[in-house]
């Protein structure tokens, strides 16, 4: 690659983009489980899996907030699985250990460093901000890009066009000269879609 046609400023998305989340929430999930003492089998982490996708869904439509989600997915994994202890146990213990690392996905930080060399590169993540911080802060990322959007800072999630307005209150480049890159249609790239830039 030795040029990206007609683009100057990429926006990134972390998660299952850059890091590895698929991996960091197994590993996560897996210890939070073990401290309230619930035997983390295949069967529940896929259930686990499965409720947070669908409560991330509906955070981006805007039907339930992030702090509500945070409780929520436990609830409902809870109630579906007939465990009778409290949710939000878990739910404090899950973030810390969320918070603790990061792995990359294979290629993802070569790319990041060539794409960095033919134009302004941003990761734009939706997430909960002290988590993402953290874990961002134990990989060089940000040595690596010019800056970091996160929704809880912005005050907007993805695909919300608020999220990305605030993104172009500090990126300079005209929206048509601009590209969302990331892994989920609904939130990178129909959020790209409507704020104007390419996907």
């Amino acid at each position: 690659m030795n040029e990206l046609t007609g683009i100057d400023t990429l926006l990134i998305d972390l998660d299952d983009t850059v890091f590895d989340f698929s991996k960091a929430e197994a590993v996560a999930i897996r210890g939070s489980f073990e401290d309230v003492g619930i035997e983390p089998t295949e069967d529940l982490l896929s259930a686990y899996s499965r409720i947070n996708k669908e409560i991330w869904k509906e955070l981006e439509r805007g039907e339930i907030t992030r702090e509500e989600l945070l409780v929520e997915r436990f609830r409902r994994l809870y109630e579906e699985r007939g465990i009778g202890l409290d949710p939000s146990v878990v739910a404090n213990i899950y973030p810390e250990r969320l918070s603790k690392g990061h792995f990359w996905l294979p290629g993802a930080r070569d790319a990041v460093i060539g794409l960095s060399k033919f134009c302004d590169v941003y990761i734009a993540s939706n997430g909960t901000a002290w988590i993402q911080r953290s874990r961002i802060e134990t990989s060089d990322l940000e040595t690596l890009v010019k800056g970091i959007f996160i929704s809880q800072e912005m005050g907007a999630n993805k695909p919300s066009p608020l999220f990305f307005d605030g993104c172009f209150k500090t990126i300079k480049s005209p929206r048509s000269r601009c590209a969302m890159v990331g892994d989920s249609l609904t939130s990178d790239i129909l959020g790209g879609k409507r704020a104007g830039l390419k996907t």
